[in-house]
């Protein structure tokens, strides 16, 4: 037989085998291949105007007003800080003691649902003694999530935005009034006392204005970005409305920390694997296996194997692979270094957790 007709029945063959072959690998990397071409479909939004912070230790509150171009108030703003709480109880600890000089009422809405509708204890509820430091200033509620999630046609973005919704009743019980100041943001997202009590004593800051947050995840010992930019600060009036996305141009830079999947315990990051709006990502059933979260909570990598979620290709390969550790514990919250012993998972050094030793033996 010619070689051309050699040629002519191999190609057919090899078609027949590589087709399937990149369709299957199309199919179970699609994720990977989408976010790694990112920078080909998607626009970045528009950059954020970013407003200079400064702080220095002893320095007068009228002199850091006006070294932002504002004017020290006769007294302080009242502040309402308005969170959706989930299972995060040592965050939220860490959170409200170092917010709690400076915060009127510590507002909190807790569902009895996750957001993909899986029924869940009232964790702050049943855990409502460890904050009796903070009891006078709580306003809690709890949010009906079950019938809610029946008519959200199985949407978890849906439920996260009616329990966000019903944050503006909650405000609005707790006592709010115009012209106070009112901290949107999640449990994690942690503002810095500074940047509250600079807020609270300050005239001429922007009515709402985004906060630039220290990116963490595992722990402060990975410290990834000054990317997070969700939480929200806003002076109280008649359109204000909670939410959880851009509203703005402005965003305070430096103004707190941002710790996410920071669990003391391996359950506690399955359950928010499985339980919060991006629980699509958990596409393979040995995602929420203890060990392999062990191993990559020590190690800075991706929970859910995805690529960064970058607009250029510069960005997108300078964040791949893991996120380098970091041996400072310098310009964290206060309270955590106070109780280091406490919460050494949270500090470099403390990646491993109990709860996965137990699991693996």
């Amino acid at each position: 037989m010619a070689p051309r007709s050699h040629c002519l029945i191999l190609i057919p063959m090899m078609l027949m085998v590589v087709i399937p072959i990149c369709v299957i690998g199309m199919f179970l990397h699609a994720q990977k291949i989408s976010y790694f071409l990112r920078p080909l479909w998607d626009d970045p939004p528009p950059p954020f105007k970013r407003i200079p912070h400064y702080y220095a230790e002893n320095v007068s509150m009228e002199r850091l007003c006006r070294v932002h171009g504002w004017s020290l108030r006769r007294e302080p703003r009242r502040v309402y800080d308005g969170i959706l709480f989930s299972n995060e109880l040592d965050l939220l600890e860490i959170r409200w003691r170092e917010l709690h000089p400076y915060i009127t009422k510590f507002v909190i809405l807790e569902s009895n649902t996750t957001f993909t509708g899986i029924p869940k204890p009232l964790i702050f509820a049943s855990n409502r003694k460890r904050f009796a430091f903070a009891d006078d200033k709580i306003v809690h509620h709890v949010f009906s999530g079950s019938s809610a999630f029946r008519g959200s046609k199985n949407d978890p973005f849906m439920l996260e935005l009616q329990q966000r919704t019903a944050m503006n009743v909650l405000l609005h019980r707790a006592g709010i009034s115009d012209g106070d100041l009112v901290i949107m943001s999640d449990v994690d997202e942690i503002p810095s006392p500074h940047t509250v009590k600079l807020l609270q004593w300050c005239d001429g800051i922007p009515p709402i204005f985004h906060l630039e947050l220290k990116n963490y995840i595992y722990s402060f010992e990975f410290p990834v970005d000054y990317s997070s930019w969700r939480a929200t600060v806003q002076i109280y009036g008649s359109g204000t409305r909670y939410r959880h996305s851009r509203q703005t141009d402005l965003i305070f830079a430096d103004a707190g920390w941002h710790c996410s999947f920071c669990f003391r315990q391996i359950k506690d990051i399955v359950f928010k694997m499985t339980g919060y709006s991006h629980a699509d990502r958990v596409r393979k059933k040995d995602y929420l296996s203890y060990s392999r979260i062990q191993k990559i909570i020590c190690s800075g990598d991706d929970l859910f194997d995805m690529l960064p979620e970058e607009y250029t290709f510069q960005e997108l390969i300078k964040k791949m692979g893991s996120v380098p550790r970091s041996a400072s514990a310098v310009h964290i919250p206060a309270y955590l270094v106070e109780n280091a012993d406490k919460f050494r998972f949270l500090l470099p050094g403390g990646c491993l957790r109990a709860d996965a030793k137990r699991r693996i033996r």
